[in-house]
């Protein structure tokens, strides 16, 4: 089979594109770097010819008001140009309960995204996962000092990239959801308790202050952001992953 990965340099894609090689699939990386410019659409018609099934894992540079703009455009794009190459399959990795968080602005916008494909011509996976482990250091320098980390207690149910990957890789060669999968971590942790183990295991003798105003995750209320009773649970725990992570 062979498999375009937009944004296929980044934290998700390069292991995707990995996945996918070792597998036997023929596999093109496509980014900025590459000459794959999605706002614009410069690239894409090469970057897909031939393609079976594109799976796009780019990221808005930014998560404020003008995310909604750019996953309008280069959904737009995307599609339009899978369409001219006859690609069979468009995956895009979305967000467990990111419809239900609208006072988000990247929320909303990832719901865009999310509407564009499902209104596109083409048969359509999403992969909605919880948020990364590997992100929980830019979580705790949101609203910290040299003394505090300011955290709320929102439920989170976080998975190692690794494991959205498989997930990932899975759907991608498999026949097309024209639905979503929730994928998830094996356990559920409140914010504020996931930064006092993170802190701990690192020897951090920083602090962690509960305060239900802090960071961009004070505004999810009740459990939007666990994976339903539907969900596909992952099997690396944090705690595991944590002391590979700090080894």
């Amino acid at each position: 089979m062979k498999i375009t990965v937009i944004g296929g340099t980044g934290l998700i894609g390069s292991q995707l594109v990995s996945t996918l090689r070792a597998a036997g699939h023929e596999v093109v990386a496509s980014s900025l770097s590459s000459g794959v410019d999605l706002l614009t659409g410069a690239g894409l018609d090469e970057a897909l010819a031939g393609a079976d099934t594109v799976v796009n894992v780019t990221n808005s540079p930014t998560f404020d008001e003008a995310s909604p703009d750019f996953f309008r455009t280069t959904m737009g794009n995307l599609l339009a140009a899978g369409e001219r190459a006859g690609v069979g399959h468009q995956v895009i990795l979305s967000i467990v309960g990111v419809d239900q968080v609208p006072q988000l602005d990247y929320y909303r916008a990832k719901t865009l995204q999310e509407d564009l494909l499902k209104q596109g011509p083409t048969p359509y996976s999403i992969v909605r996962a919880t948020q990364f482990f590997e992100f929980m250091d830019a979580v705790l320098s949101w609203t910290s000092d040299d003394h505090n980390v300011r955290l709320p207690s929102t439920r989170v149910q976080p998975m190692a990239t690794a494991d959205i990957v498989t997930a990932l890789a899975a759907v991608t060669t498999g026949a097309p959801l024209n639905g979503t999968l929730d994928i998830a971590g094996p356990d559920v942790f409140a914010l504020d308790e996931l930064g006092r183990i993170t802190l701990s295991a690192r020897q951090d003798p920083r602090t962690v202050v509960t305060d239900e105003q802090a960071g961009m995750f004070a505004a999810v209320e009740g459990d939007v952001l666990i994976g339903g009773p539907d969900a596909r649970l992952a099997s690396t725990s944090y705690e595991d992953w944590l002391g590979g992570a700090t080894r």
